[in-house]
């Protein structure tokens, strides 16, 4: 979502925030702003579009300032205009950006406008300014006036802010949205994320929920929800600057897609001794919890939610573990009923989604125990709130349509599988065939991307196309959604998934010879039912393209195209035949010209409801 940089050094900070709002495009977002303090007057720059077009117009007409805070925002109260755009003053002395949401803005407006507070935006984040600046009357302090403030406020917020008549405190705070503290040497910095501070630090301390952080050039004060002065630990990020470069890749999402067989094996590296796995990779006291679960729930939004989805299929087929799988952004208002000792998975590759937060947050409230999170971010809340943790170590992840975010994910599922699995049905046998399969897979994602060029071919029938159906049974069901979701996602085509045994039941009304179906074929038991399922679309005329197990024997005719995946085991075979289908969309989405890395209208994390 929006994306925060703000600083407090002895030398110019402008570059810097512009440097941190580049590092945060991947975001998502419509416009960009900064604002600086300068010669005792708030002096701010707003554009909307991109950040190369703040750019611009801070060549034309520069500023410079000590102490300053910038925004990349992603619209949701108020259209995408300058107007809109963050930071937002109030009354020439007080700036803020915020991410987040306000839920009382519309209370907090209508009181703000009888006090003569002029409104020149949409935005929610506008009361915020104004009720710092209100305080200001009656505190005389920069502090106790922003503590006041935010005191009003109801919803979720991570802020940075600013004041003229403070030029030497930078003030940043925290509810329900991330935001960081970067520590140079004389100099303090704040982000959404720390790849935006990467250049200038590897130190940071990450807040907590309800803290307030008092920033100057020689003193950081922390206070917590309930007004202490704490300590928050230091941590060393081992990230480097050049993380989040493209390298030789035209887009971030295929250099991703690339990364896949390198951040498996990252995964599977010191999980296991002596080919077991080791339940300490989860925590501590892992094995005690896993001693008393009797099920698993799973809850993430999105991609995570397809990878739950498969882990649903393995977890009640290989081990016969109850498991449950749900919309996390569905769960926490369905008021459902919970055995206490159901394990709570939650799956995210930044750790603060908003929706699947709360779903936590809502199990635990409802008795739940036990919680783990998977996840990709090792500071993010999910980690912080969880009992248990496995990261998935896929490293940054810049585009917006995850790929070895996903990969990895259903990779570390195999992992509690397994785990889990030992104290249920999964045979000693079996768990030593998945992880031997596991430690071949980051060779089989490399073979498969040797498909590349095939793939690249194939998408040329895409390019004027408006619908795409997706086709798999059993754990490839939810396969096929994931592919669905890249094809929509970045080429904008409308793309449907469905369990192929479903086709009879309505969606065969809508093939013909322009809508393309896309179906995945493993070599599993459920293969002679999906070829049945198959000839269903090829009667009537669809074009088929088939993902197929190399081990099958089947040659392209008239209306059905092949393409042979390597040859591979049924439990890893939903994370290998995901690989092609990323490619595929990829490729569509370059011949129709769309911004793969950040497609319209989307976020890369979604720490909004």
């Amino acid at each position: 979502m929006c994306g925060i940089v703000g600083g407090i050094a002895q030398r110019n900070v402008v570059p810097i925030l512009m440097e941190g709002l580049k590092r945060l495009e991947y975001r998502g977002y419509d416009s960009a702003g900064l604002a600086v303090v300068s010669n005792g007057a708030i002096c701010r720059k707003r554009q909307l579009g991109k950040v190369k077009g703040l750019e611009e117009l801070l060549n034309a007409d520069p500023v410079s300032g000590l102490i300053g805070i910038a925004h990349t925002r992603w619209a949701t109260h108020g259209k995408p205009s300058t107007a809109n755009a963050h930071p937002h003053v109030s009354r020439n002395r007080v700036a803020v950006v915020h991410n987040g949401i306000i839920e009382n803005h519309e209370q907090l407006r209508d009181v703000q406008v009888q006090l003569g507070y002029e409104f020149t935006s949409e935005t929610d984040t506008e009361v915020i300014v104004h009720a710092i600046d209100h305080a200001l009357e009656f505190s005389r302090n920069f502090v106790g006036a922003v503590k006041h403030a935010v005191k009003k406020l109801e919803g979720a917020y991570a802020l940075g802010i600013v004041c003229s008549d403070y030029p030497d405190t930078l003030i940043a705070c925290r509810k329900g949205s991330p935001l960081v503290i970067g520590i140079g040497i004389g100099e303090y910095f704040v982000a959404s994320d720390v790849t935006a501070l990467l250049p200038v630090t590897r130190r940071f301390i990450f807040l907590e929920d309800g803290d307030l952080a008092v920033i100057k050039i020689d003193e950081l004060l922390i206070y917590d929800a309930h007004d202490n002065l704490v300590d928050r630990p230091v941590k060393e990020s081992h990230l480097a600057a050049d993380a989040v470069d493209k390298g030789e890749y035209r887009h971030y999402m295929l250099k991703e897609i690339y990364e896949q067989p390198f951040a498996i094996s990252q995964t599977l590296e010191g999980r296991f001794i002596n080919g077991r796995l080791q339940e300490s990779s989860f925590g501590h006291n892992a094995s005690a919890v896993f001693d008393r679960i009797k099920s698993v729930m799973i809850l993430a939004c999105g991609t995570s939610y397809h990878a739950g989805l498969v882990a649903r299929y393995w977890f009640e087929r290989l081990a016969r573990i109850p498991c449950q799988i749900e919309v996390a952004s569905e769960f926490r208002y369905r008021n459902p009923v919970l055995d206490p000792d159901t394990l709570i998975v939650t799956i995210s590759q930044s750790g603060e989604t908003a929706d699947t937060l709360a779903a936590l947050q809502e199990a635990k409230r409802l008795g739940a125990k036990h919680s783990l999170t998977i996840c990709n971010a090792p500071e993010s809340s999910l980690v912080r709130e969880s009992d248990l943790v496995l990261m998935t170590r896929a490293g940054p992840e810049i585009g917006v349509a995850s790929t070895k975010a996903f990969t990895t994910q259903l990779t570390t599922l195999l992992l509690l599988l397994i785990a889990i699995g030992r104290r249920f049905q999964l045979s000693e046998e079996l768990e030593r065939k998945i992880t031997s399969e596991l430690f071949g897979l980051p060779g089989k994602v490399e073979k498969t991307l040797q498909l590349n060029d095939e793939i690249q071919e194939l998408a040329e029938q895409f390019a004027e196309k408006e619908h795409a159906l997706f086709l798999g049974r059993g754990t490839h069901y939810p396969i096929a959604m994931e592919g669905a979701l890249k094809l929509k996602e970045i080429s904008y085509i409308h793309a449907e998934a469905y369990p192929a045994g479903e086709l009879k039941h309505g969606p065969l009304a809508l093939i013909d010879g322009d809508m393309p179906v896309i179906a995945v074929a493993p070599n599993n038991s459920l293969l002679e039912k999906l070829k049945s399922n198959l000839q269903e679309v090829s009667a009537r005329g669809g074009q088929l393209i088939v993902f197929k197990d190399e081990s099958l024997t089947s040659a392209n005719e008239g209306n059905v195209q092949y393409l042979k995946i390597p040859k591979v085991e049924n439990e890893i075979a939903p994370i290998v035949f995901t690989v092609p289908l990323q490619l595929l969309a990829y490729h569509v989405a370059v011949l129709k010209g769309t911004d793969v890395d950040q497609p319209r209208n989307l976020a890369k994390s979604v720490t909004v409801e």
